[in-house]
């Protein structure tokens, strides 16, 4: 197998203008059914029906976090840095590349509701019976098992896991500047070139060089903005409550014997509990969207009514809650079940506090879980968290100002207005 390929490949992209293919490995992954298949997978799940540019795929995705990755090697080759270990450059590219391929449609709505973890299905991606393991193993038997190591934060040189899973990896720094690209948003940009320079790596970890602190609390600002304005819009929220309740209901009727008109192997499978990965593999958001066009026509009001909210954007409407609400809450559920509407289907509470995302943490727990801090290199060779040098980053790390709100299909509600109390009439402002 030649090094690389006779002549690069290069992919147009609106973020990053080229990205350039030049390992032979690389060019068969992207060419997989696997891969290809996040074609079919929206990067930000349900946003596009709150910013409707924002139908960019977990493909370009993938293409952009491989694209930060081969720039970063490239300049620890460049510089002959001698913390970089060489002989693991296919294997971060790869791990990059590589690390989304196991999501399933609409992201972590669909990983809440039956329990589904995409860097599981990433690492049976990698390890079953696939083209990728094929390509993978074409390299050496044992390469697929690293690339899976890297994925899941247990390869055994950290400085490989970091590039693609950190505070500052190679992951973020690219769904920031798509994200702020495609739902027309400037609060997600930052200076991705000044970044790449100052990375180091450096007794088995990348760093940032001290008078790169700036260009690093640029980054961290611009994560923050984008978590408040943009992936916790309580609109975005509205429509992934409304998508969960759907498959909420559908496993309910599935789980009772209800006799569905319309149902194929792969969500019946995901339904079951019982998926397959020839059949996860089938599941894509052109799946799903078929199937709730079809469910509109079911027989069950409620599946058929959710829905329909979903496809035609009739979302629920929300207000927002403070703490001491929660005893009117349960007076609002018994007030639902009056007027014939369903607290468990017609009635959420939410607050974005629940995320998969975190804006900047300084503090790594022992146990792993959490993803390291970014460390300033100085002088003398002296390491620094971040925060203890940067009064921005100190005052938005660890930072969780969720906004509670309570989300209720106000069409369904307002003509029992008259019904409501007072306090729940002027709480929802009905």
């Amino acid at each position: 197998m030649h090094d690389a390929l006779q002549e690069e490949k290069v992919f147009k992209d609106p973020v990053h203008h080229s990205i350039y293919v030049q390992e032979p490995t690389i060019w068969k992954l992207i060419n997989t059914p696997e891969f290809q298949r996040l074609r079919r997978i929206r990067q930000l799940g349900t946003s596009y029906l709150t910013f409707h540019g924002a139908e960019h795929s977990r493909f370009s995705h993938s293409l952009g976090v491989y694209e930060i990755t081969r720039k970063i090697i490239s300049q620890f080759e460049r510089n002959r840095y001698v913390d970089w270990p060489q002989e693991e450059k296919l294997l971060s590219l790869c791990a990059s590349l590589l690390h989304d391929v196991g999501h399933g449609p609409f992201s972590h709505s669909l990983e809440q509701i039956f329990g589904t973890d995409h860097e599981l299905w990433t690492a049976e991606i990698i390890l079953g019976d696939t083209e990728v393991n094929r390509v993978l193993r074409e390299v050496e038997p044992e390469f697929p098992n690293k690339v899976a190591a890297v994925i899941r934060k247990k390869y055994e040189k950290p400085i490989v896991v970091s590039l693609v899973s950190s505070q500052l990896d190679a992951d973020r720094m690219d769904y920031l500047l798509r994200d702020a690209y495609f739902t027309g948003v400037n609060y997600g940009t930052f200076d991705l070139d000044r970044i790449l320079r100052v990375l180091r790596p450096y007794q088995g970890n990348i760093v940032v060089k001290e008078s790169g602190m700036h260009a690093v609390e640029d980054y961290l600002m611009s994560r923050y903005q984008m978590y408040w304005q943009i992936y916790f819009h309580p609109v975005t929220r509205s429509s992934e409550i409304v998508l969960r309740q759907i498959f909420h209901r559908a496993g309910h009727l599935f789980r009772t014997g209800f006799r569905f008109r319309f149902m194929l192997p792969p969500l019946h499978a995901l339904l079951e509990g019982n998926l397959t990965l020839s059949h996860y593999l089938k599941l894509d958001e052109a799946m799903a969207q078929t199937a709730f066009g079809q469910w509109v026509d079911e027989d069950d009001e409620l599946l058929s009514d959710l829905c329909r909210r979903f496809l035609n954007r009739q979302l629920y409407k929300y207000a927002p809650l403070s703490p001491e609400d929660s005893g009117w809450l349960e007076e609002v559920s018994k007030e639902w079940l009056r007027i014939g509407l369903q607290p468990e289907y017609h009635l959420e509470v939410d607050t974005p506090i629940d995320s998969p995302y975190d804006i900047y943490k300084p503090g790594a727990l022992p146990d792993g879980k959490e993803k390291p801090p970014i460390l300033l290199l100085g002088e003398q060779d002296r390491l620094t968290e971040i925060s203890m040098k940067s009064d921005i980053i100190q005052s938005i790390a660890g930072l969780h100002r969720g906004k509670y709100y309570v989300y209720y299909p106000e069409d369904l509600v307002r003509p029992h207005a008259h019904r409501l109390s007072p306090e729940t009439r002027n709480k929802l402002s009905i």
